[in-house]
């Protein structure tokens, strides 16, 4: 495959799972974007920001359509989570790259067990929407977004399930919206200082569009529970892939 075509793959398997799930796919993006496509640490996370802001702004429409977006609470997660996404950036500019990845390494550990330990959703949403639980959410889900250039979606859908009494159903657009959001905040501000490839990120994004759109459809045929038990195992190997490369060099 082609250089050019290389990054299609990974952006429509990235957005897949983006559109099963309401995230995970955009934690797989930053290690992509620097072992598979060559990019440097730092203008990966501000790719990564505008390939999962852009896949899951078309697909929290997509789940709009169908009504399985809480407007509301997406808002005023966002709103909390855009004020701690530019926190985020402000710290990323303080860690060298290989500690980051480090960091990044020991977030995907600890997401995976929130999802493992994940008990079966409840179909009937809370009527009790408490700002007070909300802010403190999106606020810390925007520093992740930030420090880490991730859409934040492993949390996000957790935390409005088991924090905020969200059905699943609901949660999965209504976090596509957030990302969107937080990704957004993040990316003004990364981009006021760092670099992009214009190229790798445009093919890059429109696979994932695709995927979002594809994994959409695909989520009504397939078991939630099936899909985070299967994505955490894959945080975890990537997680021991990223301490793999990055421990010795870092000592």
């Amino acid at each position: 495959m082609s250089g050019a075509l290389l990054p299609l793959p990974f952006g429509l398997g990235i957005g897949l799972l983006l559109g099963l799930v309401g995230g995970g796919g955009s934690i797989l993006a930053v290690p992509v974007l620097v072992y598979v496509l060559g990019q440097p640490v730092k203008a990966a996370t501000t790719e990564s920001l505008l390939i999962v802001g852009t896949a899951a702004l078309v697909g929290a429409a997509d789940y709009a359509r169908s009504g399985r977006v809480q407007i509301k609470t997406a808002l005023a997660f966002g709103a909390a989570g855009a004020g701690g996404a530019i926190v985020g950036t402000a710290l990323n500019r303080l860690v060298n790259g290989r500690a980051l990845l480090l960091a990044f390494a020991l977030l995907l550990l600890t997401a995976a067990a929130a999802m493992l330990r994940r008990r079966p959703d409840s179909d009937t949403p809370s009527g009790n929407l408490s700002l007070l639980r909300v802010a403190p959410t999106g606020l810390g889900t925007g520093v992740l977004t930030g420090f880490f250039g991730i859409g934040g979606g492993f949390v996000i859908v957790p935390a409005l399930v088991l924090l905020l009494g969200l059905p699943l159903t609901l949660a999965v657009g209504t976090s596509l919206l957030v990302i969107t959001l937080t990704s957004g905040a993040a990316l003004a501000a990364h981009l006021a200082s760092g670099s992009i490839d214009w190229t790798i990120a445009s093919t890059f994004t429109g696979a994932a569009i695709a995927g979002a759109l594809a994994g959409r459809r695909l989520g009504a045929s397939v078991r939630p529970e099936r899909l985070g038990q299967l994505f955490a195992l894959l945080l975890v190997a990537i997680a021991v892939f990223l301490v793999a490369k990055n421990a010795a060099a870092a000592v």
